[in-house]
Formats: structure tokens, C-alpha cells, sequence
């Protein structure tokens, strides 16, 4: 097999699957905030040579609970425009014909969210290409066969994460094929098998075929990178029969709409999307063809007319040798999380007539602990939300959450407030009958464990007036170069506040030397430079984490034995400090 890579040159024309990403994220200034402009969101599409690319399509969209959303195209020079919007935090990202989304900066928490008024620039790259020849046992070319590339590792080396999709072309009456805009990473090629129920050809019964003319566990691996174009991935069809897999569906099955079933086959322990299927309301059950031997993993999923998601446990079914049938999914309900976001305000003069939070700029996120290990594969019109905003009141709920460990992350845009507390609040019994209550219900610290079917109420999530800022830089010795991932860290001075994870704050250094840190709690912190462990990236939310602690220990002795200790007095900001770090040494000092 011939494999070869040429310059991408071509322009191609085919929608892409999948989402843009933001580049740059966009941070909350240290300046006073201007008021909200008249409810547009602008900005421009552009290449990875910064060139415009007009006639993409632009979606802005809001959190869970937010039902706006728009989408636009992108004038001749890159440019966009969404107007009538209500002020909230919105997402924005843009498809282009062959373009895949930039990647995500990685030292950043989330994906980037916008308020009206703001200007955006969506960065897309050109992705990758990979062509071949698909022939019959006999070499003929086979005509209108399914051709798919499947992503099993990222970049990085990585599986890839979150619903994966599977990228499909057919072969034309020469049996050659031709699969574009693919993200960069790496590949396995296949022909033959149906992957859903909805699309039909005449090798749906076959087992699938993989490059060059192998089973899964021999195919050959192709790495695409963005713009070129893989030539000569050509697949010999085998032309054996496959399999079928059958089951029921059952739990709180739809009554108007199909209950979705996912196929992902189990490869060195990662799940690889193989396939869907659907059970009709009152029906016997779903079934899968052209499945060839090995070991997967099958999910359900339904949802109900209010939004609320149902799941199945995955179960993990061997095929060999023959057709399986029996295979039994239960749904569940996903577990929920409901409270409401309250805000107090200070008597401090020097915060008088300070901008409050706007709830609908107030972003709230569960972020599930990654020692959970990975989510479920499941469908990709899964709209489990992690990330919403509060209501005019403050009530809010978190839907659709996948069982595991999680902690809450708020994000808000006013400059003189902090996060004081995320807790239960337990009844006048409860609080009663378990010592340390106060200790035991913060959510904060502690983050909470969710189950099927389970709903975490009456959170509450504190926002306080009386926020202070810190800027300054990072002075270092001769002429030495800021090393990469290097990060300022406050970390709470005061006895009674070592243990308030909300008081831990952390921000990447800039090639400069510049940092900032923005709605820190009055009070006294140390303060520390470090080189990250690792070399991994740090921000606040993932520093605060539960199964953080031993991390949070390690700073708090590095800053406590530097002895550099800074008070922030309530809404002040504290400008041009200066930090010396002699790395040399690898001592710090101020």
C-alpha cells in the first residue's frame, strides 16, 4: 500500500462535522467595565494564515436555559454580525466548508463564552485529507461503498474525548474515495458494515474491512495532518459476512420519539464508535448488522419532551463466531443539580456603587473529576448540559450530568465580587444529626458524588461585594527568558482560611512577565512563583478540585517557606507589584 503525502491545495466543499473552537479566549479586564452595547455579537473568521474565509457559518448560542440562538454568514472579508441578543454569556463557533476547529488552548478551563458587546475572532484551520482506491476480493473497483475514517488518537497521542463522530464518504464508479476536512490526528480507514440503520448500501452485511485489507486489530494506522492530503490509503474488501447484535430497550423509554442505542468496540481499553441504532416507541427492540468479532460496549439513550436525558450503564457483550442476541439496556435518569446564586453586598465605602453579577451572565459549570475516568460514548446528539446560567431570581439547574465526581465552577463579570461560598444547605434535622455540618456541606471543598437517578438540591452559591485585583509582573535575574508554564499563585494567609479552596487562586505568566488576578476575596495571601508540575496547566477551577488537595498542600509549603506575603484590602487594586524570581537559584524571592 502506497502511502504518500502531497500539499493541500485544492479548496474543497463539504460541510464539516463538529464545532469551532475560540482562539484568542477572551478575559475579563482589569479596567472598569463599560456598560453592555445594543445586544450584537461581531467579529471575523479566519484562517490559520489569518486570512478571511467568507461564506462560513457562524452560531451563537446560550447556556441550558438560555433559548436564544442565532447563526449568520461571514461577509467577503471574514466578518460577522449577530444582533438581538438578550445580555447573557453566549458560545460562539463557525463552520467552513473543509476548515476543522482550532485546537483549544489547553491552559484554558473551559470554552470561551461572550457577552453582547464583545468582537470575536474563530479560527479555523484547513483539515486534512485522506484518499484511496476500496476494490473486491477479486481487485474490481467497488462502486457506492461506505468509506469511513475514524479518529483513535489525538495529536498528542491521546484518545480522543467526548462523542465521537465518524467521518463517511462513498466510493464513485472507480471505487475511489475521498474524506476531507479531518481533524488532526490519527486514523483507522474502513469499508463495508453498517454503521446506522439510516444509511443503506449493498455491503452492510459485511464485516468491515480496515486498510489495507485487515480486521481491526491489524489495520493499519494513518496520521493526517492539517491541510495535506494522505494519498494511497487503498482497501482490499474481504468480502466476509459479519454479524448481528439484537436486543430491547427498556426503563423510561420515549413514547413519541426513538430511543437512540450506540455501538463502540472495546480496542486496547478504548471505546471506537462502530455504530447506531434506534428502538421505536411500543417496538420489540433494535438490532445491528455487519458486525465483526470483538469485544463492545452498547449505551441507550432517550429523552423526554422536557429535556430531561435518560442513560443506560454500559454493557460491555463479546461477539465470536456468531450473531448475539439478549443484550438487555436499562434507562436511567441522569442525576441533576438545583439552587440558587445569591449576592451580598458590602458596606465598605470604597465599594459604593460598584456594578453588580448579572445572573444572566453568571456561568455555572459541573466539571467532573477526571480520576472518574472517561464519560460514556454516547450518542452525538447528546445534549447533556454541563453549563448553565442562573434564572432572573438566581434559581438554577444543572441537567443531564453523567454519573461521577464533580465540583462547581462559576464564572461572572464584575470586577469587584468574589465567590465566597458553594454549599448545601442542609434542613434545621440534618444539620442536627451530623457533627460538622458546615464542614461536611461544603460543596467547595468536598465537590459531590452524583448517581443515577439522584438530585442534588438546595445548593447555594454566595457571590460577595468586595473584591480586590492584583497586576504586576514577574522580574526575573540577567536575562533570562520566562520559562513556560510558569504561574503566580495566591494561596490564603490567615489561619482560619487555610483550608477555603475559594481563597486558592493561580494565572499563567505571559512571555512578558505579566500576570493579573481578578475577584480575590479581601484578606492576607502569600504569594509564590512556580513552575507548574509537569509541565500541565493550572487554573483556578481545576487547583480547587477535591482530589487536588495534595497540590494545594505543595503550594501552600512553597509559598509559606518564601514568606511573601501580600493584603488585599476590600475593592482595591493593587497595580505594577513586582515579583523577583532568581531562577538560577531556584529561589524566590520579592
Amino acid at each position: 500500500m502506497l502511502l504518500r503525502r502531497t500539499p493541500f491545495l485544492i479548496f474543497l466543499t463539504a460541510s464539516l462535522l463538529g464545532s469551532a473552537s475560540l482562539q484568542p479566549a477572551f478575559s475579563q479586564s482589569l479596567q472598569e467595565e463599560n456598560s453592555l452595547s445594543m445586544g450584537a455579537i461581531t467579529g471575523r473568521v479566519l484562517n490559520e494564515n489569518g486570512q478571511p474565509i467568507s461564506q462560513a457559518t457562524v452560531f451563537v448560542s446560550g447556556p441550558m436555559g438560555v433559548p436564544q440562538q442565532r447563526s449568520t454568514t461571514t461577509n467577503d472579508d471574514g466578518n460577522f454580525l449577530v444582533s438581538g441578543l438578550d445580555p447573557a454569556l453566549y458560545f460562539v463557533r463557525a463552520v467552513a466548508p473543509a476548515y476543522v476547529t482550532a485546537p483549544r488552548d489547553p491552559d484554558s478551563p473551559s470554552p470561551s463564552s461572550y457577552r453582547i458587546g464583545d468582537s470575536v475572532n474563530i479560527n479555523l484551520i484547513k483539515g486534512g485529507v485522506i484518499t484511496g482506491k476500496v476494490t473486491s476480493p477479486s481487485g474490481q473497483p467497488l462502486v457506492q461503498a461506505a468509506v469511513r475514517a475514524t479518529l483513535i488518537r489525538d495529536p498528542n497521542g491521546k484518545p480522543p474525548s467526548g462523542p465521537r463522530f465518524q467521518f463517511e464518504k462513498t466510493t464513485d464508479d472507480r471505487g475511489i474515495y475521498r474524506i476531507y476536512g479531518l481533524a488532526a490526528g490519527t486514523y483507522v480507514v474502513s469499508a463495508g458494515g453498517r454503521v446506522s440503520t439510516f444509511n443503506l448500501s449493498a455491503y452492510d452485511a459485511d464485516s468491515p474491512t480496515y486498510a489495507p485489507s485487515a480486521t481491526r486489530a491489524l489495520a493499519a494506522e494513518i496520521e493526517v495532518r492539517a491541510g495535506e492530503e494522505t494519498t494511497g490509503v487503498d482497501i482490499r474488501h474481504r468480502g466476509e459476512p459479519g454479524h448481528s447484535i439484537s436486543g430491547t430497550v427498556s426503563g423510561s423509554t420515549s413514547q413519541t420519539s426513538p430511543t437512540n442505542i450506540t455501538l463502540a468496540q472495546a480496542v486496547n481499553g478504548v471505546s471506537q464508535l462502530s455504530g447506531f441504532s434506534y428502538q421505536l416507541p411500543n417496538s420489540s427492540g433494535f438490532a445491528f448488522y455487519g458486525v465483526a468479532d470483538g469485544d463492545y460496549d452498547l449505551i441507550a439513550q432517550s429523552a423526554s419532551a422536557e429535556g430531561d436525558q435518560q442513560l443506560s450503564e454500559p454493557l460491555r457483550i463479546t461477539v465470536k463466531g456468531k450473531d448475539f442476541s439478549g443484550a438487555n439496556l436499562t434507562l436511567n435518569t441522569l442525576p441533576a443539580v438545583s439552587g440558587r446564586v445569591v449576592l451580598e453586598t458590602s458596606t465598605t465605602p470604597e465599594c459604593k456603587n460598584k456594578r453588580k453579577p448579572l445572573f444572566s451572565e453568571t456561568s455555572l459549570m459541573a466539571l467532573r473529576s477526571s480520576k472518574q475516568g472517561k464519560e460514556p460514548l454516547v450518542f452525538p446528539n447528546f445534549s447533556g448540559a454541563l453549563q448553565t446560567s442562573p434564572g432572573k431570581t438566581g434559581d438554577f439547574v444543572l441537567r443531564n450530568l453523567v454519573p461521577g465526581q464533580f465540583s462547581l465552577n462559576v464564572r461572572f463579570f464584575a470586577k469587584y465580587w468574589y465567590l465566597r461560598r458553594i454549599e448545601r444547605n442542609p434542613s434545621v434535622a440534618q444539620a442536627a444529626r451530623i457533627a460538622n455540618a458546615d464542614r461536611q456541606n461544603d460543596l467547595a471543598r468536598n465537590g459531590f458524588q452524583l448517581k443515577f437517578g439522584e438530585r442534588l438540591n438546595n445548593v447555594t452559591v454566595m457571590l460577595a461585594e468586595g473584591a480586590g485585583s492584583l497586576r504586576g509582573a514577574v522580574k526575573l535575574a540577567g536575562d533570562e527568558s520566562v520559562p513556560a508554564k510558569l504561574y503566580v499563585h495566591l494561596v490564603p494567609a490567615e489561619k482560619e482560611n487555610t483550608e477555603d479552596v475559594l481563597r486558592f487562586f493561580t494565572t499563567l505568566v505571559q512571555t512578558d512577565g505579566k500576570f493579573s488576578l481578578i475577584n480575590v476575596p479581601p484578606g492576607r495571601y502569600w504569594v509564590v512563583a512556580r513552575l507548574s508540575a509537569n509541565g500541565e496547566p493550572q487554573f483556578d477551577a481545576k487547583l480547587r478540585a477535591p482530589d487536588e488537595a495534595d497540590t494545594r498542600l505543595q503550594i501552600r509549603r512553597e509559598a509559606e517557606a518564601n514568606k511573601t506575603e501580600l493584603e488585599l484590602k476590600p475593592c482595591q487594586n493593587v497595580v505594577d507589584y513586582n515579583y523577583r524570581l532568581e531562577l538560577s537559584r531556584k529561589k524566590l524571592v520579592r
